[in-house]
């Protein structure tokens, strides 16, 4: 199993002056420069601790929000690929549908790979909802300018020799030629993100690792698709490090320590949803199989965590959402979820979330790395060996 320190740099000490959304129409006189200032550089120290202690690097990005000020992945991962030694780096990702300029993307892509020694890892993704209002895109027809940028990123990342040209539906280049060429040799690895059956599918047969957030019950149903596809397509049993899962994860030495940082971090799952209505999920946004799904379930915006009134730690844990506790508790937690789920081979941490402080981060995350990472690579080759020989 693979660990992977992720924050959202989020300026979280706005979020009890900002009355209403925190996203698209939040009055940006919330946002100290100073504040952000020494957030950023926190943010970016802690990720360098991260490497040290062996974790992997994952960056994503947001736009007009108070909950991420990561404006740009690649920026923050351009930053990281000189000051970290060890660490894979992961944007995941990169709103490609947003991007009116795709071929930047490869580059930007190509240069990180190479300034890191080839570290990099590609995730493309289609922007949430709420950032259609930025980029002036249309909802309708999203998916179809997604698959036809990431096709464009991959030619042009693997393409070697005598430039080429593109004529698309969405996209024409007379003249591609990406200087330099990825490190990583055709490209980097790839990963693409799936709440719903039909793209784990098609993620399943292009082999990439698919990575899925906060996702509780539908994670294994997710997972289940991809691997009857990935079998099919490749013919043999997809290993468990093509799946991935993100929850917010914290730890402790004593439950009085574990309610402490459990009750700094939850906050951030209370101001996920403040997002204008109009952009929580606009018309053509979702597939009709997830609009579907969230009608089932009585949810008419986009996020719905499945959980109780007042979930205790216990049901966050058990929700997938958030896994805190000692040592010994975060170990059942996550082998717990992840053999419900059919094995999970990257674990994506949000590991720094709310009101917790950078001291507080750095000692969860160095105890965690201390006392629970060998123990859950031990279970990770146990249950890769397993889903090989049922797959057999």
């Amino acid at each position: 199993m693979e660990f992977w320190h992720f924050s959202e740099q989020s300026m979280h000490p706005a979020w009890e002056h900002i009355d209403g959304p925190t996203k698209v129409t939040v009055d940006n006189r919330h946002c100290d420069p100073k504040v952000a200032h020494e957030l950023y550089n926190r943010y970016l120290d802690e990720w360098i601790v991260a490497d040290k202690l062996g974790y992997n690097i994952f960056v994503n990005e947001h736009h007009a929000s108070a909950n991420c000020m990561s404006a740009s992945c690649l920026l923050t991962l351009a930053i990281l690929a000189r000051q970290t030694e060890r660490a894979r780096l992961l944007c995941l990702g990169v709103p490609i549908t947003n991007r009116t300029d795709p071929y930047r993307v490869a580059e930007e892509l190509a240069m990180i790979d190479v300034i890191s020694g080839g570290r990099l890892e590609i995730g493309l993704v289609k922007a949430s909802p709420f950032e259609l209002a930025m980029s002036n895109q249309n909802p309708a027809g999203i998916m179809d300018r997604y698959w036809e940028a990431h096709d464009f990123v991959v030619k042009a990342l693997t393409n070697q020799g005598a430039p080429f040209s593109w004529e698309g539906e969405h996209y024409n280049y007379r003249n591609v030629n990406v200087w330099p060429r990825p490190y990583q040799q055709p490209m980097p690895p790839m990963w693409i993100t799936a709440s719903g059956a039909s793209t784990g599918r098609r993620v399943a047969q292009l082999g990439y690792t698919l990575a899925t957030f906060f996702n509780g019950a539908g994670t294994k149903p997710l997972f289940d698709a991809y691997k009857d596809e990935f079998l099919k397509t490749h013919g043999r049993p997809a290993p468990i490090d093509r799946f991935a899962y993100l929850a917010i994860t914290c730890c402790g030495r004593n439950e009085k320590e574990v309610d402490t940082r459990y009750a700094k971090m939850k906050p951030y799952l209370d101001v996920q949803p403040r997002t204008p209505k109009a952009w929580s999920n606009p018309p053509g946004y979702e597939t009709a199989e997830l609009n579907a799904m969230a009608l089932k379930k009585g949810n008419t915006g986009r996020i719905n965590f499945g959980l109780p009134t007042n979930p205790t730690r216990q049901d966050m844990a058990d929700g997938g959402i958030m896994f805190t506790g000692t040592p010994d508790q975060l170990y059942d937690q996550i082998t717990s979820f992840s053999d419900r789920a059919g094995g999970i081979g990257h674990l994506l941490m949000l590991g720094q979330a709310g009101y917790l402080d950078h001291e507080e981060t750095v000692d969860s995350m160095t105890l965690f790395a201390e006392e629970v990472m060998p123990r859950l690579r031990e279970y990770a080759k146990r249950k890769n060996m397993e889903l090989t020989a049922a797959a057999a």
